[in-house]
């Protein structure tokens, strides 16, 4: 990651790390251990353990588009730290694990695959078959476990911004693409050339946190 990427990061740190403050407990697994619907979302760096407030707002918004479907959340459990190569590795294992014991022990709960900033790179390497650069390696789920992804939906994703793949995620992603929305806020410096760092936590006010909930409620 660039030495500009980097600065973006640490204030992005910063800021979610305080907007994130009042969501720790957000992202716990449902009580329904086979929900029909469950969200396996990747909070961006520095924030709290959960699914951070982009992916509770994300949750929040999709859960009244389902009808009366049971949607559970699942926060995938890594670092989400500035140590981006061990912390990116670390939620692709979890992210993945997560997805095969729903396959093997819920095969009607329809999965949908999520992530902010750091969490859409987590997903990004799970979904997409196109290697990004920089020494980070795909490692896509089976088509066998991909057939309970019902959706996928990344904010600010680092992947199709500086030195990586340089694409959204549908178009590194043929098995995914299809069902996948990618976010990319005007200006966000960590997902585009952009400069505005307030770009990156503009996704809730910008409506295309509501957009994606649409899309995603679309698939399911």
């Amino acid at each position: 990651m660039s030495g500009v990427a980097r600065r973006v990061v640490s204030l992005a740190v910063v800021a979610t790390t305080a907007m994130t403050a009042l969501a720790m407990s957000s992202g716990l697994a449902a009580a329904d251990p086979c929900p029909d619907i469950e969200v396996v979302y990747a909070r961006g760096t520095g924030s709290p353990p959960g699914v951070g407030w982009i992916g509770q707002a994300f949750i929040d918004s999709l859960r009244p588009k389902v009808g009366d479907r049971s949607v559970g959340v699942y926060a995938v459990n890594y670092p989400a730290t500035m140590e981006f190569r061990e912390s990116i590795g670390a939620g692709v294992r979890d992210a993945r694990t997560r997805v095969e014991y729903m396959a093997a022990n819920c095969p009607d709960t329809r999965l949908v695959l999520g992530g902010t900033s750091q969490g859409a790179g987590v997903i990004t390497l799970i979904t997409a078959s196109m290697a990004p650069t920089r020494g980070f390696v795909t490692e896509p789920i089976s088509p066998e476990l991909g057939r309970h992804v019902a959706a996928v939906v990344v904010f600010g994703n680092p992947s199709r911004g500086r030195g990586l793949a340089g694409q959204p995620l549908p178009a590194i992603s043929p098995e995914f693409g299809d069902r996948t929305i990618d976010m990319c806020a005007g200006g966000d410096p960590v997902c585009s050339n952009g400069a505005d760092v307030f770009a990156h936590f503009s996704y809730v006010n910008n409506g295309m946190v509501e957009e994606a909930a649409r899309y995603v409620a679309g698939k399911l």
